[in-house]
């Protein structure tokens, strides 16, 4: 078990998206006074190249020089990643600084995304990233290809950043009755992180017992102290009847439990956090 403090870990790749996560980033760190981190993960898996589908049925001598062409070139490639690493790093870095944070730590690391992530979990208090990373960055419809799955994998807070910093002044939590909601109300309420805040508890339910249930957790948020609390009861879908609600309030963030279903489930009626992860456009923090 690692006797580091844990840390706030902003991931970036060099995307429109990257200073939003780096501005997030310092604002949590800063209220909460952990360390902040920034991430630049190197992922040659995708670059290398079949030599064998490029090798074909060439004599020796040609395909041993095809072989010391392909290893020269992705040794280049790999060179040219690592300097473009290094520059979104100080970019980032730089731009924390401005932003008040005077010591960031940097990494930059070769591997894969989750498995390096999961590497980290322990260490991590939040993780912050954006939806889209360079791939999809001119496409706001869409999120990352590996969002989902890093989500899923990971069992940590994560603020999924959607448009450039705002600094939070209005919350909403999400709110279901069950276990993962029950949580966020206990992590908003004991966390520094929302403290001054003004926070929406939102239930979209078409039961007859949202408004009590709604109530006790206000009434924790309340006993907390430090919050202003409104409570909305909704019905219709969850997932349009919160994004309605996120744009007519002005919400700056939304708070969610992630994933409370198991897969059968996911796949017989689609995921809620998937749904919401497409249908907002205000940043989201997923609690695992």
């Amino acid at each position: 078990m690692s006797n580091e403090k844990p840390m706030v870990l902003a991931c970036i790749d060099g995307s429109k998206l990257s200073e939003a996560v780096c501005d997030y980033a310092v604002w949590i760190a800063q209220r909460v006074e952990v360390p902040l981190k920034l991430l630049n993960i190197i992922d040659h898996h995708h670059e290398t190249a079949s030599t064998s589908d490029l090798s074909g049925n060439l004599g020796v001598d040609s395909r041993d020089h095809l072989l010391e062409d392909i290893t020269e070139s992705e040794h280049t490639k790999g060179k040219k990643r690592i300097q473009q690493g290094k520059a979104i790093l100080q970019a980032a870095k730089e731009r924390v600084i401005e932003d008040g944070f005077s010591n960031p730590e940097t990494s930059l690391q070769h591997g894969s995304l989750i498995e390096t992530l999961t590497e980290l979990e322990e260490n991590i208090r939040v993780l912050v990233i954006g939806a889209r990373g360079k791939v999809h960055e001119d496409q706001p419809d869409q999120i990352g290809a590996k969002l989902e799955e890093m989500i899923r994998s990971l069992h940590l807070p994560i603020l999924v950043a959607y448009e450039e910093f705002k600094t939070p002044k209005t919350i909403m939590i999400a709110y279901d009755g069950g276990e993962a909601a029950d949580k966020a109300v206990d992590m908003v309420a004991n966390s520094p992180l929302y403290k001054g805040l003004v926070c929406h508890l939102v239930c979209v339910s078409n039961k007859d017992k949202a408004d009590e249930v709604l109530d006790k957790a206000a009434n924790k948020l309340r006993e907390a102290g430090g919050i202003d609390i409104v409570t909305a009861s909704l019905r219709g879908k969850a997932e349009h009847e919160l994004c309605e609600y996120q744009l007519s309030q002005n919400i700056d963030m939304t708070i969610m439990g992630a994933f409370s279903h198991n897969r059968l489930h996911d796949l017989l009626l689609g995921s809620f956090t998937v749904k919401m992860l497409f249908n907002t456009k205000r940043p989201l923090l997923l609690l695992r």
